[in-house]
């Protein structure tokens, strides 16, 4: 069982939410237990914002469901028909991410159907719950995208190339190899959602820095250049195997993707600054790649079986290796004096 900073937290924010509510004196500190699991966010960003969202639907679920309850009493039909409501003028808001807490609040004010003390003590329980999670979420362990990020890429790099390595020769168990495939699929579009994270802060932000910017491009390309590699795997999962090659063809096949692979490597580690001066020349990779590509289309015969499903697999190789020029320029960029890459 995985143990983590975010359960730590969540345990974290429930116990302050409830300490608060006694401290505050209200009678049943359930609601804002509840708020505080649900307004725990990934970044302090989110928080801030789910924060202030979160504030706007929930006053104005409060107030729907004190009317409601006021004019339809608390019975299930009418508390549904209120929770309908709620739900749309959410979603006109744009406040989707915001609607399962609201519609806590809605049904607990309307289950005093109509008494504004109680509909008010259940609404700052809300806001209470809220408040614990933002101040936990920024206080105990804060969210570091950026370096979890990098580690993740990292990870994920190491699976890819353990995966590409064995992809043609087939040396790993089938069930293995799909079940690393299905995991490594996860972790990618994991990282996906982290650069969505990261995209958002900045398009939120008035004025990004250059760095800032510059930033997001290199967070880009190193996840386009992983997406790029699983793209091999998958055109290899799913024509390779299908077409008639020979063994000069297995060969050709792996000693490119293993040259990729380590160019992959060396373009990572020029990254972290850890390769001595021309230590990664870009030409050389430059024309193994159009080599192979040459490689591995002469000679096509449409007559042969699946002859076409290796074209399918050479291409996907080939845009593999174009994406990793395409991040050893974003190195060599990085590693200049951000003035000198200015315009």
């Amino acid at each position: 069982m995985a143990f983590g900073a975010r359960i730590l937290k969540t345990g974290m924010a429930v116990t302050l939410a409830l300490y608060l509510s006694v401290l505050f004196q209200f009678s049943s500190p359930v609601g804002a237990g509840i708020a505080a699991i649900f307004a725990l966010q990934p970044s302090i960003y989110r928080s801030w914002r789910y924060f202030l969202d979160q504030i706007q639907t929930s006053t104005i679920g409060a107030v729907v469901a004190l009317l409601g309850g006021m004019l339809l009493s608390n019975e299930p039909i009418a508390v549904g028909l209120v929770c309908i409501l709620v739900l749309m003028l959410s979603m006109k808001m744009n406040r989707a991410d915001t609607v399962g807490l609201t519609l806590v609040t809605v049904i607990s004010v309307m289950e005093a159907s109509g008494q504004w003390e109680f509909a008010l003590t259940r609404f700052l329980l809300t806001l209470v719950g809220i408040f614990s999670a933002f101040i936990i979420n920024i206080a105990v362990f804060p969210p570091k995208p950026r370096e979890q990020y990098i580690q993740q890429i990292e990870n994920v790099f190491n699976s890819l190339s353990l995966l590409l390595r064995t992809a043609v020769s087939h040396e790993m168990k089938e069930s293995v190899f799909r079940d690393e495939k299905n995991a490594l699929a996860g972790s990618i579009k994991a990282l996906a959602d982290k650069y969505n994270l990261f995209e958002e802060e900045q398009k939120k932000l008035r004025r990004a820095k250059y760095s800032q910017s510059r930033q997001l491009v290199v967070y880009k390309t190193l996840l386009e250049s992983l997406q790029k590699g699983y793209g091999v795997l998958d055109a290899i999962d799913r024509h390779y195997f299908q077409a008639e090659r020979s063994e000069e063809t297995d060969a050709l096949f792996d000693r490119h993707l293993e040259k990729l692979i380590k160019y992959h490597e060396l373009v990572l580690l020029k990254f972290e600054d850890k390769l001595k001066p021309g230590g990664s020349e870009l030409e050389p990779w430059v024309n193994d790649n159009d080599s192979f590509l040459e490689s591995a289309i002469r000679g096509y015969d449409p007559e042969k079986t699946g002859q076409l499903r290796l074209s399918v697999v050479a291409t996907a190789i080939f845009e593999y290796g174009y994406q990793l020029e395409r991040l050893d320029k974003v190195a060599e960029r990085m590693n200049r004096p951000a003035g000198e890459d200015k315009e």
